[in-house]
């Protein structure tokens, strides 16, 4: 009678999402943005420090969530004095804002795994809302026994939103986010 029992028990719990491990170690996430170089090119750079998690319910997609943090001061743009100008409290502010985090509080599930992420963003001291698109890339088994699900983000900024609001004549008012994770599944 005791198998049955807990059978039934098993069986009337709800079942939970995966839960997931952005895999930062092997250098499978990025977090990347571009913005306009005076109207004349595109800079690009990405944030070398950074963690975060997500879930996922194959059963329920609608339930996705992620949640990740970003150090600042870990902004790299492939010049050493832009990258100080960038910490500075003309843009990022890292001595008193050291993190940038996002927290979804809603995932729009479209086809093939595929939809739209909201949540908050906290950049530069400052809350938003703010909504991704999210482009499922792959899930399954990895060479090493472990499970993986991947996908990729984008958003578009308005800087005066997160109170940066140094700018040469307009010329850059608005940034463009790409983040893209592997996750690990635990």
């Amino acid at each position: 009678m005791k198998p049955l029992f807990f059978l039934l028990l098993l069986m009337a719990l709800p079942v939970s999402a995966d839960q997931y491990v952005i895999d930062t170690k092997g250098s499978h996430a990025f977090v990347q943005f571009k913005i306009s170089h005076l109207g004349f090119s595109w800079l690009y750079g990405r944030f070398d420090d950074f963690s975060g998690s997500f879930t996922y319910d194959e059963s329920d997609p609608a339930k996705a969530s992620i949640e990740m943090t970003v150090q600042t001061n870990s902004i790299n743009s492939n010049h050493t004095a832009r990258d100080k100008h960038l910490r500075s409290d003309d843009f990022l502010n890292v001595a008193v804002n050291p993190t940038a985090t996002f927290k979804s509080s809603a995932f729009t599930p479209s086809e093939n795994g595929h939809g739209r992420m909201t949540g908050q963003l906290t950049l530069n001291g400052v809350t938003q809302d703010i909504s991704f698109d999210v482009q499922f890339i792959g899930a399954g088994k990895d060479p090493w026994g472990g499970e993986r699900r991947g996908y990729e983000a984008t958003t578009e900024l308005k800087l005066a939103d997160y109170n940066i609001k140094k700018s040469v004549d307009g010329a850059f008012e608005k940034l463009w986010l790409t983040v893209s994770v592997e996750g690990i599944k635990q």
